[in-house]
């Protein structure tokens, strides 16, 4: 769910393609902080709900699932359960979060094993921000970074579409089980 974002300004302008030359960028930049993004995905819609926050912290968590709590109104989803995957991060599993969720018990967290983050689906959209947005940004602020995201965010949910496994769920499900055969 959350992905840590850093606002980069680079010393130089990028560079353009020109005609046997690809795009290029300096190596060197500045930092001018972070923000953290924190985001859910409808799987069904492929529709993103996103926040970033200064921290990752489980007060900025909390904040995140009453957004998502916000989103998805018990009155217009009557008996419907929301089902969250999560990576193991320790924001994830404190003590007022364990409170927060025995508040909402139409919510339920599924974690992703150690080392796994691919299953979760919000992992490939955090993926196509960093490819089409943050990578190749120019952010001189936290300010900058967060409007390009919730403008990435904005424009993805004007028409969103699933993703969609090139694998069955056999075949997923196989590949995790190798990958955690050495675990014993």
């Amino acid at each position: 769910m959350p992905s840590q974002c850093q606002a980069l300004e680079r010393s130089q302008p990028v560079l353009p393609l020109d005609l046997g030359r690809p795009e290029m960028q300096t190596h060197d930049y500045l930092r001018h902080g972070t923000a953290s993004l924190f985001a859910a995905l409808e799987v069904a819609t492929g529709k993103v709900t996103g926040e970033c926050y200064g921290r990752h912290r489980h007060q900025e968590f909390i904040k995140f699932l009453d957004k998502v709590d916000a989103a998805y109104p018990e009155a217009d989803y009557p008996g419907e359960e929301l089902h969250l995957i999560l990576d193991n991060y320790a924001t994830h599993s404190t003590p007022a979060v364990s409170a927060w969720l025995a508040r909402h018990p139409r919510f339920h967290f599924h974690f992703t094993p150690t080392g796994a983050s691919w299953i979760n689906q919000i992992e490939r959209f955090f993926g196509l921000i960093t490819e089409g947005r943050i990578r190749r940004g120019n952010f001189a602020s936290v300010k900058e970074l967060v409007a390009a995201i919730k403008a990435c965010i904005e424009e993805h949910n004007t028409d969103p579409k699933p993703f969609i496994w090139t694998k069955s769920a056999d075949q997923i499900l196989e590949k995790i089980g190798k990958s955690f055969a050495y675990a014993d």
